[in-house]
């Protein structure tokens, strides 16, 4: 096989794994866009009579227990209850808000006061950008381009020419 031929393979494997490279990591970032997206704005909101709610042992309906967020993102906690609450760093007067800026990837557990287990759970994910994509095509894209670079070389031979 001459080094022309080689290249020539090496080179369709590669623009091969890297098409099927974008093709998989879009398709899974369109089917994770919720958790997958840019930092933005979320507002969250302790309706009146949450404190009641929570001394009888009920968990606000409106209220989640459990979030996932964007670093970067903003969180918005206002608080409409007659009580003032708490969320881990934060104090909520009655009738005021408070931001948690939220800057770092990880799992969280805050001590909450509008939670009936006093928690408020949440994950923090890496937010989408072109690099991040770029880097997930080139991840998956290069590693297999370079298998079928190396499949083509191997398994399929060069093709005889009939000289007549």
């Amino acid at each position: 096989m001459s080094r022309r031929e080689i290249f020539r393979r090496i080179g369709w494997a590669m623009l091969l794994g890297l098409l099927i490279g974008v093709f998989v990591n879009e398709v899974t970032f369109a089917l994770l866009r919720e958790s997958s997206r840019a930092p933005q704005t979320i507002e969250l909101v302790i309706p009146r009579g949450t404190a009641e709610m929570i001394a009888r042992g009920e968990q606000p309906p409106s209220l989640p227990s459990y979030m996932t967020f964007v670093a970067g993102d903003v969180l918005v906690i206002r608080n409409q209850d007659r009580v003032a609450h708490q969320m881990g760093p934060l104090w909520i007067p009655a009738f005021s808000e408070a931001r948690l800026n939220i800057a770092t990837t990880g799992s969280y557990t805050n001590a909450c006061s509008f939670q009936t287990t006093n928690a408020f759970n949440f994950d923090v994910r890496e937010p989408l950008t072109t690099w991040t994509r770029l880097r997930g095509i080139l991840m998956s894209g290069v590693p297999l381009g370079i298998l079928l670079a190396l499949y083509a070389i191997v398994a399929w031979p060069e093709r005889k020419k009939n000289r007549t």
